[in-house]
């Protein structure tokens, strides 16, 4: 029983590598994953679990995006370290937002919308989204993160506002939200890996602390879940991390927007006839 569920941790730290970086959502896999292939444990922890391996997605980005993140860096002239205090300060301001409205809405938000139609409706109108964005795309204006603005930081937070609805993307709306203010996909897709940094880490201390608070505590075995889940979703993210940003220098976003209609159709197909 333990090997299966350590092996489900697997699959599901699998998913939220591939997930969190693709406009695809990870929320939206994960909790459809575990309709399919349920997890053993209870509502609280997987509450906790699905939240938490994000971490390792986190920590995929500090890792591959160090020298860029670092503003203590040695090898960055003074010029360059203050840049990257503007860009975290640009980062901060984009992740008000969704801070604010995820301390008001989370349990709303798990206890109504995490449920397979929801997830079906937001993938497939994202997905239309995504291909009309490409067809109507037009000159970046923004080539590089030095030249996003405040102004452009706040909206894109406003965008990820709505990847609080399960199925949306978190990634995906950001990503939205940046090509229609006039970024390149390039800074579009980076600018979105960054701003998961504090949105992440502050969920996931949110969840935990809720947990703690509630008098629950994890077993030996909800802690190699953890563990599991977490080193699976960093491999997996460097991976997945590198091939996005190789696949949009020479490709849209056009197959992801497809992908997502096709799953969320499936989705309500299973619904209709109550496979799920």
């Amino acid at each position: 029983m333990e090997f299966i569920e350590i092996l489900k941790a697997i699959v599901q730290g699998i998913v939220q590598g591939i997930t969190e970086w693709l406009p695809i959502s990870s929320t939206g896999h994960i909790l459809l994953l575990d309709t399919v292939w349920k997890m053993q444990v209870s509502p609280a922890f997987f509450d906790v679990f699905k939240v938490v391996i994000q971490l390792g997605s986190i920590l995929a980005v500090l890792v591959l995006y160090f020298h860029k993140l670092n503003p203590f860096s040695p090898k960055k002239t003074g010029e360059e370290k203050k840049g990257t205090w503007v860009l975290w300060s640009k980062v901060l301001v984009a992740s008000i937002p969704a801070a604010i409205a995820g301390l008001l809405l989370d349990d709303i938000i798990d206890e109504k919308l995490s449920v397979p139609l929801v997830i079906a409706v937001a993938l497939v109108v994202y997905g239309i989204a995504f291909i009309i964005m490409e067809n109507r795309q037009k000159q970046a204006k923004v080539e590089n993160l030095s030249a996003l603005t405040y102004k452009h930081a706040l909206c894109i937070g406003a965008f990820q506002m709505l990847a609080l609805i399960p199925g949306t993307s978190r990634s995906g709306s950001t990503i939205l939200g940046a090509t229609l203010t006039g970024a390149s996909r390039t800074v579009a897709a980076e600018f979105s890996f960054f701003m998961a940094i504090p949105v992440m880490l502050g969920a996931s201390l949110l969840k935990v602390l809720k947990f703690v608070m509630e008098g629950l505590s994890f077993t030996t075995l909800e802690w190699s879940i953890l563990a599991v889940g977490t080193v699976v979703s960093f491999s997996v993210s460097v991976l997945v991390i590198r091939f996005l940003m190789a696949f949009i220098k020479k490709h849209d976003f056009k197959p992801f927007g497809w992908y997502r209609i096709a799953l969320g159709a499936l989705i309500l197909l299973l619904l209709a006839f109550k496979v799920l």
